[in-house]
């Protein structure tokens, strides 16, 4: 059936609520037109669909073969549509300011930081996602994205954010004479960069135990399980909190930059812009203390 002979949503709309309440009086007053007319739209949609949709009942209806078919398909459509209408509900609030940022410095560098974002901006409702896939900056879906690398999409401001560096850690009072064991990524030790960085400089110990998963990587590292490799950033809390150590007599290898992006010129909201300013205020803080935690 193509789109000019799909029934009028109204009629449809009608046939359901007649459907449910098994009475075309209480369809009429739920949905506050006359009975007349929730009769007249349903005799329309018979009409079209040439199939009678209910029979009379007692004082009220059921539905026919050919009606409880239709039903079944215009119930779960409506519901699907109502879903949608409250999804979209939830994004018309002016508080919420969307966030994708790389799941690592999401929960190292950006989570510590979301109670600083919220004194500066108390009506502020972050929406933090880890999604790298929705990263595309527009007006609705993402206001702010964190990626490591530059988008460079139209209508887009980008500027560096944060330098990251794959570095060793360990607990403050590991027994530094003693050879530790290497906890590392599984993703690193492939890697056509990173791998053999690590089997120059870090070959000679035995790999305590290899993750897929950062956050697993650092947890290991927390609980004392060996000398961990992982990004400077996905230990930021760690290593400022002093639960971890960065251990400098081992090499660091860069990983790059970290961009942050929002849409070029006016924001959906001010709120999007204050909040990129922030975090690029904070990220400039960070410049100048990272150079001393070591």
């Amino acid at each position: 059936m193509s789109n000019a002979r799909l029934p009028s949503f109204k009629f449809l709309i009608g046939f359901e609520a007649a459907a449910r309440l098994g009475n075309y009086s209480r369809a009429a007053e739920e949905l506050h037109v006359s009975q007349s007319a929730i009769s007249h739209q349903i005799a329309q949609l018979e009409q079209q669909v040439g199939q009678p949709l209910f029979r009379r009942k007692g004082r009220g209806v059921e539905l026919t073969v050919a009606g409880g078919l239709l039903l079944d398909s215009v119930g779960k459509s409506l519901e699907q549509i109502r879903h949608g209408l409250h999804r979209i509900e939830t994004y018309m609030d002016d508080r919420l300011v969307t966030l994708v940022c790389p799941a690592p410095v999401a929960h190292g560098w950006l989570q510590p930081r979301i109670d600083r974002l919220l004194q500066a901006h108390p009506d502020l409702c972050p929406i933090v996602s880890v999604d790298e896939s929705a990263r595309f900056i527009d007006e609705l879906d993402v206001d702010i994205a964190i990626t490591r690398e530059p988008l460079q999409q139209p209508d887009v401001f980008e500027v560096p954010l944060l330098s990251d560096e794959l570095v060793a850690v360990g607990l403050p009072d590991a027994d530094t004479e003693a050879t530790p064991g290497l906890l590392c990524l599984e993703a690193d030790l492939t890697s056509d960069r990173i791998g053999p960085f690590i089997r120059e400089h870090f070959g000679p110990l035995r790999k305590a135990a290899i993750y897929d998963d950062p956050r697993l990587l650092l947890d290991a590292a927390l609980r004392g399980r060996g000398l961990a490799l992982v990004s400077r950033l996905s230990a930021d809390d760690a290593l400022r909190s002093g639960r971890l150590r960065h251990l400098a007599a081992w090499p660091s290898l860069p990983l790059g930059t970290l961009w942050i992006s929002r849409t070029e010129g006016p924001s959906r909201l001010p709120l999007v812009r204050e909040v990129f300013d922030s975090l690029w205020g904070f990220a400039r803080e960070d410049g100048h203390f990272m150079s001393q935690i070591d």
